[in-house]
């Protein structure tokens, strides 16, 4: 076979007996014999500017399974108002939370794959990509399977399983095998959104952060990302799943913390079709308004914070809980790279390899 001019220099693989002869001298190598891991989160533009958000919109916007309505009226809405408003005030969004890494979640997402590495050590390779922007699904796979990765496990970061994040992720990873001439062996990691790994670490973790408060709070609310209704009507598991989280994080925080009372919304409205209820905005009001004074949020759907944990939370969540009455409020850190989530994800990817590692 003629030998591709990206193809690169790459090894054989150790256990590959040779008989002397048996290839000729030019007979180019090939890596083989590696694992690969491929964490995957939603995606970030790469800067806070009007332009890069604008391009980060109509990546995400535009694809099938974010918005389900006919693409022709999808696309002159889409390029005819959104992308003409929104990014501005995004970018402006964006640029309270930026870093001096970047971005929020790809540093977080970042971060989270080089504790996996040491975690993993020479079980496998770990890389990370962001599902819209970069780095793309496409070049990390390329990426892992240049470097001898011919099994690799794809970890979508997304506890509940939803179409327009889990499934999203998936056709991705689809596009970039269509491209492949030797495609890799590939795993999925399931939805883990009432494994008791996920749900001790949220407990541990949300534990933590409570203690360390200088108030008690009386509610903790649990945001999720909003979806709209008819996904639920369609046939998506993702209410279900974060109704079920919600069930078990707050059964295993009873013991600790028996007078604390738990409520769930559902944040990031879109639009003007119905969707999943009640909103995080709606309940914030609502709480000040019937006395609550303290108050808490966790978001136990996101594996790392992100613009809508840190600004739509974190900074807006804060403004409408004061604004309608509160006092005390505290928007608790997702699991992000921190010793209760890496412990979490070594033991669900390191399941997950069980056949392909020793």
């Amino acid at each position: 076979m003629p030998r591709a001019a990206d193809d690169p220099p790459v090894v054989p693989r150790a256990d590959a007996a040779r008989p002397a002869g048996h290839l000729p001298a030019d007979h180019p190598e090939v890596r083989l014999g590696r694992i690969g891991v491929l964490l995957v989160n939603l995606g970030t533009p790469e800067a806070p500017t009007t332009r890069a958000v604008r391009r980060y919109l109509a990546e995400f916007l535009w694809d099938r399974r974010v918005v389900e309505i006919p693409r022709v009226i999808w696309w002159l809405i889409l390029h005819g108002v959104i992308l003409r408003t929104r990014p501005a005030k995004s970018a402006h969004a964006y640029g309270q939370v930026w870093t001096a890494e970047g971005s929020p979640l790809a540093a977080i997402t970042a971060r989270q794959a080089a504790a996996l590495q040491v975690r993993l050590g020479g079980a496998g390779q770990v890389g990370w990509a962001m599902r819209y922007g970069q780095p793309s699904v496409a070049a990390e796979l390329a990426r892992l399977k240049t470097a001898g990765c011919d099994r690799i496990l794809v970890a979508p970061l997304y506890p509940q399983y939803s179409a327009a994040t889990t499934a999203s992720a998936m056709d991705a990873v689809g596009v970039a095998l269509g491209a492949m001439r030797w495609q890799p062996a590939l795993r999925t990691l399931p939805p883990y959104y009432d494994d008791p790994a996920h749900i001790a670490a949220l407990a541990t973790d949300i534990t933590r952060q409570l203690a360390a408060l200088a108030f008690v709070p009386e509610v903790l609310l649990l945001s999720f990302h909003g979806m709209p209704l008819r996904t639920l009507h369609l046939g998506d598991p993702y209410h279900c799943h974060c109704r079920k989280t919600a069930r078990l994080l707050a059964a295993a925080l009873a013991p600790r913390w028996p007078g604390l009372r738990i409520e769930v919304s559902f944040q990031s409205r879109f639009g003007r079709a119905q969707w999943l209820e009640p909103a995080t905005d709606a309940v914030l009001a609502a709480e000040a308004g019937k006395g609550t004074r303290r108050l808490a949020m966790a978001a136990p759907g996101f594996a790392a914070d992100c613009l809508e944990t840190l600004e739509e939370l974190a900074i807006r969540g804060q403004e409408q809980f004061v604004a309608a009455g509160g006092q005390s409020f505290a928007a608790l850190a997702c699991l992000n790279d921190g010793a209760a989530g890496m412990a979490m994800l070594e033991g669900l990817v390191r399941r997950e390899l069980a056949g392909w590692t020793g």
